[in-house]
């Protein structure tokens, strides 16, 4: 029988990159799984798909309901949804970046889980998507590195709140992992991402699928409180050994 076989979840941010991976391995383990994006042409069978905008208030509760109605509670929450934009040094970035950084990274995700947490089973799981930014700084990253630094916080936050209560907690900090995420943070600008990933063999998404499924496959009372995971030739999120072309 699949892990998860009779469990409901919810992913945002599954129309692309790790929470797509995400919601198509909880899927392929038995998980029935509602996946929320803006784009949701973009969100692959069997995943339903719900139109969801995390840094909407009234998008988030329009979704939660549709979501929970569709799948009569939730198991699992995964918090997917997030960006970054610009590799500026900090009095070079703009409140503007600011706001929908801290506004998608942050605010949403601890609007999704305020939401679902009333419908979320005993024995439910909650798993943050968060970044080795959120452990350790690194240059010209200041919003990101500061949305994920409070990604992390209020996880163990939520833990120490939620103590006592049959809820599971996880955050997973990925390093380098290759997606859309460079060209979304370079605002379409093709040959500056690609520059990211070369010489050096990134993590894909597939691969962080896979933490957030150990992480919800364990016994009920095993809690995995954080799982920090990088490509091999990364030491931490400024340092990356790249090979000669």
């Amino acid at each position: 029988m699949p892990a998860l076989e009779g469990k409901s979840a919810v992913v945002t941010g599954a129309s692309s990159g790790i929470g797509a991976a995400t919601a198509q391995a909880l899927a392929r383990e038995g998980a029935r799984v509602v996946g929320g994006a803006r784009r949701t042409d973009r969100i692959a069978t069997p995943v339903t798909p719900i139109e969801l905008d995390v840094t909407d208030a009234k998008s988030c509760e329009s979704f939660v309901k549709a979501a929970v109605e569709e799948l009569s509670g939730i198991d699992i929450l995964v918090n997917a949804a997030g960006l970054a934009l610009g590799r500026d040094l900090f009095d070079a970035s703009s409140e503007e970046d600011e706001r929908v950084v801290l506004e998608t990274n942050v605010n949403g995700l601890i609007r999704m889980t305020r939401l679902c947490l009333p419908h979320l089973r005993d024995s439910g799981h909650i798993v943050n998507l968060g970044s080795v930014a959120g452990r350790q700084a690194y240059e010209k990253g200041s919003l990101y590195v500061t949305s994920k630094f409070a990604v992390r916080g209020f996880t163990y936050a939520l833990r120490e709140d939620l103590l006592g209560r049959p809820i599971h907690i996880t955050t997973v900090d990925p390093g380098l992992v290759e997606t859309d995420f460079s060209r979304v943070r370079f605002r379409g600008d093709e040959d500056i991402a690609r520059k990211v990933y070369e010489g050096v063999e990134a993590m894909q998404p597939e691969d962080i699928a896979d933490c957030v499924l150990f992480a919800v496959t364990r016994p009920p009372h095993v809690n995995v409180d954080e799982l920090v995971v990088k490509a091999l030739a990364q030491s931490s999120g400024g340092r990356i050994l790249r090979t000669e072309n």
